[in-house]
């Protein structure tokens, strides 16, 4: 396995996320081989598209969705494998002006792994300042300390049927908020029990919404329902509103 190491909190919010690949192990960075070229101050977008929100509590609004290229974990059940090396590089300002044109006060950064690149930053307080609705979709190996406070950040807790386990920053659920949510992708009823385990220790059903989804092909809902009510928690089942619509392998929906 392969581990995330946090990196430094000092500086203002510019600073602390001018290079967050480099608080990752060697190892990780390579995975990032598109992002060597990308020109300081822009951003490696895969696409930009508008759809109907399948995951979140925010399922089912229409949204504006940011996806990024490049992404240093590798999950057994990856569903967006083609966000790893895929992309063109876009001005930060030609994607606050595409996300504008397409017009929903929803908008959701993700990726791959949108935190990798510093430009993500200011990209996410633009889109505040213009009165967005941002939400930030995280796989959770990067600290999110320097994410500006009035994004609504969704964080992957990765579990261990996703091969990344190892790569959870755990003080990034210290800073969970109200308004965040904590999702956990379910492989199978060990998982389940994983993240129960998690649950409990970090108190988060008193703290946040909890997300819980079914790996699609592996784990049946009905069944993640059935733990759900037996658990006797508040966790929200995701049935992924998007692949129910368009299908699993649907692109830029």
């Amino acid at each position: 396995m392969v581990r995330a190491v946090e990196q430094p909190g000092s500086g203002d919010l510019e600073n602390k996320a001018s290079t967050p690949a480099l608080g990752l192990a060697p190892e990780l960075r390579r995975r990032l081989k598109p992002l060597d070229s990308k020109p300081a101050g822009t951003l490696l977008v895969h696409e930009i598209y508008r759809s109907i929100q399948g995951e979140s509590t925010f399922a089912g609004l229409p949204c504006v969705f940011v996806r990024l290229t490049a992404c240093q974990m590798r999950c057994g059940y990856c569903d967006t494998v083609h966000a790893f090396t895929q992309g063109r590089v876009w001005a930060l300002e030609d994607v606050v002006a595409e996300v504008e044109r397409l017009g929903d006060p929803l908008v959701e950064l993700t990726g791959g792994e949108p935190l990798l690149q510093p430009e993500a930053y200011p990209l996410m307080t633009r889109l505040l300042d213009l009165g967005k609705t941002v939400l930030l979709e995280t796989g959770g190996g990067i600290d999110t300390r320097a994410v500006d406070p009035r994004v609504r950040i969704i964080l992957d807790v990765k579990t261990p049927g996703s091969g990344e386990s190892e790569g959870n920053v755990w003080s990034n659920l210290d800073r969970i908020r109200p308004t965040d949510e904590v999702k956990f992708v379910l492989l199978d009823r060990g998982d389940f029990d994983w993240a129960l385990e998690v649950i409990e220790k970090h108190a988060l059903t008193g703290r946040c919404g909890v997300l819980v989804s079914a790996v699609h092909g592996a784990l049946h809902p009905r069944t993640l329902a059935e733990w759900i009510l037996e658990s006797r928690l508040p966790l929200r089942l995701q049935l992924q509103l998007h692949k129910l619509l368009w299908g699993a392998d649907a692109r830029g929906v």
